[in-house]
């Protein structure tokens, strides 16, 4: 279990970014898989979402999730739809009590969002697609709808790191298409190769909207295997499939 200092100090608010230990799942999927997209056994995968209900303060029926297909889709959780436990989205936003939102991640950026002004939480996921194509940007015109007074707090969790990260030529021209500018957010690699900094570039989407207050929970997830599942590291060892790792946020009516 990994924590936002930050976030820990606002009595409001619980949230974690959960390890993949401390559940019941098996083999490639131990051991809190809380992927239900996954191969690994439902009832397994609805007992760790279970624990980590428990762990935040909510009932299971009040922890959203979301379909993630790499999008830039945002949805407002609120009285209308607050039934609806999966959302098709790679965003959530709610002023909602007594609930919480999460993202899965196994290589991508989960992203917690506290805003103190107006009480409202967000998660977001954040591959490099969702990222290129505005998922960031949505979400935070989405809270500035809401209200432009705002006090936004960031946590941004594990995810892989530039070591473990080497892309292609295309990839690479998809991102120097965007702005030149994104050149730095790549180092040289070999055989015409490059490694590709996703944190850094995740945190210039927030920088350039002017929010001031993130935190990196900086933990690369290829290499830590004992803490986070990973896409890539499951690929290169030739699985079947991976786990994803669990990240929340819930408000609390205290």
């Amino acid at each position: 279990m990994f924590f936002s200092n930050k976030f820990k100090n606002f009595k409001n608010i619980r949230h974690c970014f959960f390890s993949r230990n401390k559940g019941v799942s098996e083999g490639i999927y131990a051991s809190l898989n809380c992927g239900l997209g996954s191969s690994d056994k439902k009832e397994n995968i609805l007992k760790n979402l279970n624990i980590v209900s428990g762990k935040i303060g909510v009932s299971p029926k009040n922890l959203f999730s979301m379909n993630q297909t790499h999008s830039n889709k945002v949805v407002i959780i609120d009285e209308d739809n607050k039934h609806i436990q999966r959302v098709n989205s790679d965003a959530l936003i709610t002023s909602q009590k007594n609930i919480a939102i999460s993202v899965l991640t196994a290589d991508c950026v989960p992203i917690l969002i506290y805003d103190e002004v107006t009480q409202i939480i967000a998660c977001i996921h954040a591959g490099w697609k969702g990222a290129v194509n505005g998922i960031i940007k949505n979400t935070l015109n989405e809270i500035a709808k809401i209200s432009k007074n705002t006090k936004i707090n960031v946590a941004i969790g594990p995810c892989i790191g530039i070591n473990n990260y080497e892309v292609g030529q295309d990839f690479y021209a998809r991102f120097i298409m965007e702005s030149e500018n994104n050149k730095k957010f790549f180092l040289q690699s070999i055989n015409n190769k490059f490694l590709f900094d996703l944190r850094k570039y995740v945190n210039s989407k927030f920088e350039e909207f002017e929010v001031n207050h993130i935190e990196n929970i900086d933990f690369d997830t290829f290499s830590g295997s004992k803490n986070f599942f990973s896409f890539r590291r499951s690929k290169q060892s030739a699985e079947k499939d991976y786990g994803r790792c669990i990240s929340v946020i819930g408000l609390t009516s205290d």
